[in-house]
């Protein structure tokens, strides 16, 4: 049973600022600072350039190192990616996580979805996982889309 989140919001930038944001190595760690248990990100470095296919390490404030490897890569549409070499006490819930980006554009602006579908280790793992990812994974996703506008919203302003 997965568990699946979603975070949506609208950006007064056309999609292919909004999607240059999201994908960036060097801008985009300062902007997910996690929630709770949920640690803020350190760096992503990327084994090449970004394209379908193409993995990145991403390092928490914690120190973890995951492995991002991209699955989806569709310029100012659609970027996805699927979360591998979780460690404790994450591991020990969820088996992987799979990413999917939509920028779709609206009233001038993007709207965008960010969903996860996490696959757990097992069914017992559901009511911990469930609280753990609903609250605190999906806090730190708004987190960071709120971190975005903010981010494109000073942007707009210098420009």
């Amino acid at each position: 049973m997965p568990i699946d989140l979603q975070a949506t919001s609208h950006f007064a930038a056309a999609p292919d600022t909004v999607f240059a944001l999201a994908v960036d190595a060097e801008r985009f760690p300062s902007l997910f600072r996690g929630y709770g248990p949920i640690p803020a990100l350190r760096r992503i470095t990327l084994h090449g350039p970004l394209a379908l296919g193409v993995t990145r390490d991403v390092e928490g404030e914690d120190g973890v190192v995951m492995l991002e490897t991209v699955t989806a890569f569709e310029p100012d549409r659609r970027h996805a990616y699927t979360l591998s070499r979780l460690r404790p006490p994450l591991s020990w819930l969820v088996r992987v996580g799979h990413a999917d980006w939509t920028f779709a554009p609206r009233d001038g602006g993007t709207d965008v979805v960010w969903r996860y579908r996490f696959e757990l280790t097992s069914p017992l793992a559901w009511p911990i996982a469930a609280l753990l990812l609903r609250v605190f994974m999906q806090g730190a996703m708004r987190r960071c889309l709120r971190a975005m506008t903010v981010a494109l919203d000073r942007e707009r302003h210098r420009g």
